[in-house]
């Protein structure tokens, strides 16, 4: 698949989103933690796994929203001498870090879900119902402001946290439904479990683009061989070689490579049809283009005038 990803910005207009988006999860961040110990205490009051669950996997949320703004932060500081492209991959290491917490709330989740099957606990079906609706609202809320923002790896990786709660209070709620309508207390670790394994393949396809940006693979909307035609078919270029395309963080693609040309006179205006058609057809505003004449085969003279016999 080609063509520009969902949306890119300029370099000031970054600072700006990444502002933003800071702002964002800052509140993100206080919400979570007020209603995490809302529904710790809930859980505990009830014995409810499912509610106790979600209580703790918001305090996961809450470490992953902080390290996220942290990261957010971060990003923004200017290029330096030690530092030439900037700190905008640390956007990518905080989902990286999220990503891989993810992981270990997803496992002690299920080992105590799976604990609790062996050893059922009554639940209190009425109180489970109660916390678990008030968390509901809670998520959506903090889902909502960080999707009305950019999305980057960042606040994807903060934003999966969010959607694993949202989650886990339906599965509170049901539980909660279930046990006080029929008096079945395993509905409750068992619903713990769903959604754990519902975190768990939202949690690899995070793991799997982060990576695919820290090892520096061409972004998934991009073919490049389908790039390095569209560069060679520039009047005036000879062909194309060396071509590297990578992203830096989400939204910031970068290419080089190395340009065989006709005319060297033309090289000015050859740059310029580049830096345009890599801009407007796949948003690469951030390119480096080394210029390369066509190599001249030597004439050899005994080959033009064969020797007398």
């Amino acid at each position: 698949m080609t063509g520009r990803p969902p949306h890119l910005h300029a370099p000031h207009e970054a600072h700006d989103h990444g502002r933003r988006t800071g702002r964002r999860l800052l509140w993100s961040l206080g919400i979570t933690v007020g209603f995490a110990v809302v529904e710790a205490l809930g859980g505990w009051w009830a014995d409810s796994l499912a509610l106790l669950s979600d209580a703790g996997h918001m305090v996961s949320d809450a470490t992953a929203l902080g390290l996220a703004a942290f990261a957010a932060w971060v990003a923004q500081q200017p290029p330096s001498a030690r530092h030439s492209y900037g700190l905008v991959r640390a956007e990518a290491v905080a989902a990286l870090a999220n990503g891989l917490f993810m992981l270990v709330v997803v496992g002690s989740i299920a080992y105590h879900a799976i604990e609790r099957l062996r050893q059922p606990h009554e639940v209190d079906g009425g109180i489970v119902i109660v916390i678990a609706t008030l968390g509901l609202v809670v998520n959506l809320v903090v889902v909502r402001i960080l999707h009305s923002g950019e999305q980057n790896l960042n606040t994807r990786a903060a934003l999966l946290h969010v959607l694993g709660d949202l989650l886990g209070s339906v599965a509170a709620l049901l539980a909660g439904i279930v046990v006080t309508l029929t008096g079945w207390n395993p509905i409750d670790p068992l619903l713990s479990l769903l959604i754990c394994a519902l975190i768990l393949a939202s949690s690899m396809r995070l793991l799997r683009d982060v990576l695919h940006v820290l090892m520096e693979g061409v972004p998934p909307y991009i073919d490049l061989p389908e790039v390095g035609r569209a560069m060679a078919a520039v009047p005036g270029v000879r062909s194309i070689h060396d071509l590297h395309i990578w992203t830096l963080s989400s939204g910031l693609v970068a290419l080089s490579a190395h340009v065989v040309i006709d005319d060297m006179r033309q090289w000015t205006r050859v740059l310029s049809d580049l830096q345009r058609l890599l801009k407007e057809r796949y948003a690469i505003e951030h390119v480096t283009l080394q210029p390369e004449p066509q190599q001249v085969v030597p004439i050899q003279l005994d080959r033009l005038h064969p020797p007398d016999p």
